[in-house]
């Protein structure tokens, strides 16, 4: 028989939304806004795994404010924390000794970063996490959704928040709560990129039964204090190249704040097929380019974290709606890659979510679908601005850097944008998923990666102690694997186990006790950092990512 399930105690709401990043947030204030342009009232939350609002946000980020101005038109004289326009930009590609300019002046205006702002994304949530407490949004971080809860009809009727206190023998300690169940009319869900409850419902509505599979990359990022007379507040650096090779997608990323901080990083495209690939290798030794390494050559990293990135566009975004609730921002997948951006979508998305919530709320609904996102979704600047964009992705994974995404793909932009979508592929599909992509160990040779030097390069267990990551020592792995002995009797074998040089914070490992014997895959849950790389990237799919029970994960200071 099945355990029975704990008596929580429940609160109720119009509309529960989980995660407090960019869409989650704008979906509660556009709420709240309706609310007082109705002369109404509406009751929303916003729950956040995080152990406070910004602590998960890492992205990189250059802020297309459209969605802001969407938002609240008037950010720019409410006390907001985006002060770093745009000034100047450049695209490169480099060598191991050099780099070549790209010709902006020559650049579909879509790729260009002219009105845009250079920002910390967690501040900037902050921030709009103030704005919504302001005006009556509960705001709860720290409250993991480790469960969804639906009706009868098989609806979504809410989520389960704050069980802790369970060992890590799954048996429940002397300090352990059930959680809570936050119920609502609606629930909007905001996790973010492949977040486990948007993961379960994508499967159970078959929301995906029409698109093509979601693609990711992996975006490592360090924060850098550099010497004064090297800053350039405004400037924003994109290159390809080197060290990856042409058939690996992927490129750098590189944003000058306005007190001699910089944000730096790496985004390797998951769909790579050679197993030895180390995306955290591949950034370290990306900084000891001449140009990189004369930068920060008398600065020192502050900070340091790694998130995947969905990179499939317009062909892989699922259906968003589902009885009881609905898909928001990277939940669905609203990243724009030749952009690089997705954040003002992924508000857009929240805002549209919500004006279909209210209404449904007004009209004395509850758990239907709102088939008015969905619409708004169809008729949006967001599905038109992917639409242009679609063909990049397929471009570069099969043409690789130089012919498919600066040749072919630019070809590609320059058509859609000024002939209104038009483009001479039609729309190109993603063929297989990141972790099909994996071919066997057979097929390549190891790479050689220089040994971090503690100044310009550093391992990964001590750039996670920049990340500010913790676990609960005794809490529950969050990290699952569907068979044990797949690791070793399958992806060794075949992959020389990938999940080794996968994960940017070290927490698989194949280790063999002293005086030898059999190897073992070890699981350092503590150093997660939340990035979800594992549970994309195995090729066996035997890694299944969880939402911490107990919290946990990074705490990233301004990201």
């Amino acid at each position: 028989m099945s355990e029975t399930a704990p008596e929580r105690e429940s609160m109720e709401f119009d509309v529960v939304i989980v995660g407090a990043g960019p869409a989650g947030l704008s979906a509660a204030i556009r709420l709240k806004q309706r609310a007082e342009e109705a002369g109404s009232d509406i009751n929303v939350v916003v729950v956040e795994k995080g152990s406070e609002v910004g602590a998960h946000i890492l992205s990189g980020a250059v802020l297309d404010p459209s969605g802001l101005d969407e938002l609240l038109p008037d950010w720019r004289n409410m006390g907001s924390p985006i002060d770093t326009p745009v000034e100047s930009e450049s695209f490169k590609i480099l060598g191991a000794a050099g780099s070549m300019s790209l010709p902006v002046w020559g650049m579909p205006d879509m790729v260009k970063n002219h009105g845009c702002y250079i920002v910390s994304m967690g501040n900037v949530c902050r921030w709009l996490a103030e704005q919504a407490e302001a005006m009556g949004v509960e705001v709860y971080p720290g409250m993991a959704a480790s469960q969804v809860l639906y009706r009868e009809d098989g609806s979504v009727r809410g989520v389960v928040v704050g069980e802790m206190g369970i060992g890590k023998d799954g048996e429940k300690r002397d300090s352990y709560e059930p959680g809570m169940e936050l119920v609502g009319k609606y629930v909007l869900i905001g996790e973010g990129v492949r977040g486990s409850l948007a993961k379960q419902l994508i499967e159970r509505f078959d929301l995906d039964e029409n698109s093509d599979p979601q693609k990711y990359g992996i975006g490592l990022k360090e924060l850098w204090e550099i010497s004064p007379e090297k800053s350039r507040p405004g400037h924003v650096q994109h290159t390809f190249g080197w060290p990856l090779n042409d058939d690996t997608g992927g490129g750098s990323f590189l944003y000058h704040y306005n007190d001699n901080t910089i944000a730096l990083g790496f985004v390797v495209h998951l769909n790579y097929k050679n197993p030895y690939l180390y995306p955290y290798g591949e950034f370290q030794k990306f900084k000891t380019h001449p140009e990189i390494a004369e930068l920060l050559e008398g600065g020192k990293r502050i900070a340091y974290g790694s998130r995947a990135i969905t990179e499939g566009g317009f062909q892989s975004v699922p259906k968003l709606t589902f009885k009881g609730g609905a898909l928001i921002g990277c939940s669905a997948g609203f990243v724009n890659v030749p952009r690089i951006k997705g954040n003002h979508n992924a508000m857009l998305t929240g805002i549209m979510a919500a004006n279909a919530a209210f209404e449904a709320v007004m009209a004395g609904r509850e758990g239907d679908e709102l088939v008015a996102y969905q619409e708004a979704y169809d008729d949006s600047p967001v599905k038109a601005e992917l639409f242009k964009a679609r063909n990049v992705k397929p471009l570069w994974s099969k043409f690789g850097t130089r012919l498919g995404a600066i040749g072919l793909a630019g070809l590609d932009l320059w058509t859609n944008t000024a002939l209104s979508g038009f483009s001479f592929f039609g729309t190109l599909h993603h063929g297989k998923t990141d972790a099909a992509s994996t071919e066997p160990a057979s097929k390549h040779k190891p790479i050689d990666y220089p040994r971090p030097d503690g100044k310009l390069t550093y391992d990964r267990l001590t750039n996670v102690a920049f990340s500010a990551t913790n676990h609960e020592e005794d809490q529950p792995a969050h990290l699952k694997l569907k068979d044990p002995s797949i690791p070793i009797d399958v992806n060794l074998p075949q992959y020389a186990e990938p999940a080794q040089r996968y994960c940017p914070a070290g927490v698989y490992e194949v280790v063999t006790a002293e005086g030898g014997g059999d190897p073992q895959f070890q699981i350092n849950a503590q150093n997660c950092v939340h990035c979800k790389t594992c549970d994309i990237k195995d090729p066996s799919q035997n890694i299944v990512w969880t939402t911490p029970e107990g919290g946990g994960g990074p705490n990233y200071p301004n990201m």
